[in-house]
């Protein structure tokens, strides 16, 4: 049911056009694929630090997204209600006539098998590679807010801070 869903939000990624709507998309999508990485791995703290990351990378694009194209309007399209709507149906048609008995005992033997992999990644010879590539990025972290110039300041200007500097070398040159 949640990859019927993840297929839906998917389709209607394509529609969209702006940029905080497909923000908003992919948040949902990200939380969905958290939800299925918990139900399929035995460990939860997986898509609790995927979730956290992706959250993290949204974050800066939003920053962004807000500087960039803050005053553009949300514009509703009727072809994507009735595209999403005629999804819908076909996907209600297709479950309802799926017999799921047989896809259970085939889930069962692919979520166990998936476990059993996750396991072996963070085994003995794997999780030398795992702490290898957490301390790197532990590095590049550190080397990015040593390079980042703080005078250089956000993307987005703060305008009263320019008006105010204005004003002030006015009255100062009378």
């Amino acid at each position: 049911m949640i990859m019927f869903i993840l297929m839906n939000i998917s389709i209607l990624f394509l529609f969209m056009k702006h940029p905080l709507s497909m923000g908003f998309i992919l948040f949902i999508q990200v939380l969905l694929i958290s939800l299925i990485t918990n139900i399929t791995t035995l460990n939860s703290w997986f898509s609790y630090i995927l979730f956290l990351v992706m959250i993290g990378g949204m974050l800066i694009l939003f920053i962004y997204m807000t500087s960039l194209a803050s005053n553009e309007k949300f514009k509703f399209s009727w072809k994507i209600l009735f595209t999403l709507f005629f999804l819908l149906i076909l996907e209600m048609f297709l479950i309802f006539n799926f017999n799921f008995y047989d896809s259970t005992k085939i889930n069962n033997l692919f979520m166990n098998s998936i476990s059993m992999n996750f396991n072996k990644f963070f085994m003995f010879p794997s999780y030398l590679i795992m702490i290898t590539i957490i301390i790197y990025l532990l590095i590049t972290l550190i080397a990015v807010v040593k390079i980042t110039n703080f005078k250089s300041g956000p993307l987005r200007q703060k305008f009263y801070e320019n008006t105010l500097t204005n004003s002030i070398s006015y009255h100062k040159n009378y």
